[in-house]
């Protein structure tokens, strides 16, 4: 038998069963369908955080209390020996390779209008802040450089805190209350999203030092220190490391790069992205198992189609090839099925929530492929060889 004759001879046998091929195809591609959008899920928010610890730009380090290795997240920790301090920020700020530094902190706070209240984030910082968020097109202004200690009591509104208490009112100049206390609105911040979980356009930013008497606080959840672009991100962690140990006497603080802080992500992220497409790896073991059962059933019921080729010459290998052939195909066949179905499932998703964080993951998409054929000869090899081996006497007289 000549290749040309086992292709032809293997695609009739899966074409004259149109339904049991289909079948036994699905379970491969049900496997290739869910690592496609298992992983595509991962990918997706895997880009979307580091798309949201990039927005900010990458030249921004965050100094945190305590000597401990963390994410960086802000809101930081408490409880350290000795808090960070106004003199602090000031002295990074004053450091030559630095452009800006900012105390920021936050906590969850009541925030109420004449009419309506609410309960969110109610950050305190720096005048400097809006420029590490990017708010050049806010409304309004950020807050004033007051005295740090001793600032005015002006507060500034994320979008969706603006759009929750005065609707499409312009806000700018009105009164509300913070845990109580008044603020006057000076500005309104441009559209941020979330970070790390917290809602920056549903909250509040009033001065560092309001925030601290207001929560009873007497130093910073972090100090965020943003270095001029010609300036290594080494060379200004040395710098604040230097200037921490000799204000503190040791080094008690944590200082986090969004290199760190990205590499800890995407080390998350790969396992999270293998262990979804691990899920997906068993559906295809069972579509394996489903074409190793249909490969075995079809060697027992063409015994007599077994027996002919072999009275008319095909060899041992070429009977072995014509059922690893088969089986190779309904593989294929999964893995196209499952790659189609994968990419409609992923359109009709995006089409229905068209935030969803979805990105293709092609290289967990060729993994699954190629692990799909090679399931696909696995699980014909014995059937085949089985075939192979009858011995062809028995196999014509089988009805």
């Amino acid at each position: 038998m000549k290749f040309k004759d086992i292709f032809l001879f293997s695609s009739f046998s899966i074409v004259s069963q149109k339904m049991r091929s289909f079948l036994t195809a699905l379970g491969i591609g049900v496997g290739v369908l869910c690592v496609i959008f298992l992983t595509s899920m991962g990918q997706g928010l895997q880009d979307f955080i580091v798309g949201q610890f990039t927005q900010f730009g990458s030249n921004i380090i965050a100094v945190q209390p305590g000597k401990t290795q963390t994410l960086g997240a802000p809101m930081g920790i408490h409880g350290t020996m000795r808090p960070l301090s106004f003199g602090d920020a000031e002295a990074i700020e004053k450091l030559p390779l630095v452009e800006y530094s900012v105390p920021v902190s936050g906590a969850n706070g009541e925030i109420e209008n004449d009419t309506r209240l609410r309960r969110s984030l109610v950050v305190g910082t720096g005048a400097d802040y809006d420029k590490i968020v990017g708010a050049d097109t806010m409304l309004g202004q950020y807050l004033p450089k007051d005295n740090a200690k001793t600032p005015r009591s002006f507060v500034v509104l994320g979008p969706k805190m603006r759009d929750e208490l005065f609707g499409n009112e312009n806000p700018l100049g009105k009164a509300i209350r913070v845990n109580s206390q008044r603020f006057r609105i000076v500005g309104v911040l441009p559209p941020k999203g979330d970070f790390l979980g917290f809602d920056l356009d549903d909250a509040v930013y009033i001065p560092i030092a309001k925030f601290n008497t207001m929560f009873n606080k007497n130093g910073f959840q972090e100090i965020d220190v943003v270095h001029y672009d010609d300036a290594t991100t080494e060379e200004v962690v040395a710098s604040v490391k230097r200037l921490m140990i000799s204000r503190h006497g040791g080094e008690d603080v944590t200082i986090t790069t969004q290199a760190d802080m990205l590499d800890s992500l995407g080390e998350i992220m790969k396992w999270l992205k293998f262990t979804v497409a691990a899920f997906g790896g068993i559906s295809l073991l069972v579509g394996g198992v489903g074409i190793f059962t249909i490969m075995t059933v079809a060697v027992n019921e063409r015994k007599s189609e077994i027996g002919i080729l072999r009275a008319i010459g095909a060899s041992q290998n070429r009977i072995r090839d014509v059922f690893l052939l088969e089986s190779i195909f309904l593989s294929i066949f999964g893995a196209i099925l499952g790659l189609l179905a994968g990419f409609l499932v992923i359109n009709i998703a995006l089409f229905i929530y068209p935030d969803l964080p979805i990105a293709i993951a092609w290289e967990y998409i060729l993994y699954a492929v190629l692990i799909s054929l090679f399931i696909g000869l696995l699980a014909g090899f014995l059937p085949a060889r089985s075939a192979s081996e009858m011995d062809p006497i028995e196999a014509l007289r089988s009805d």
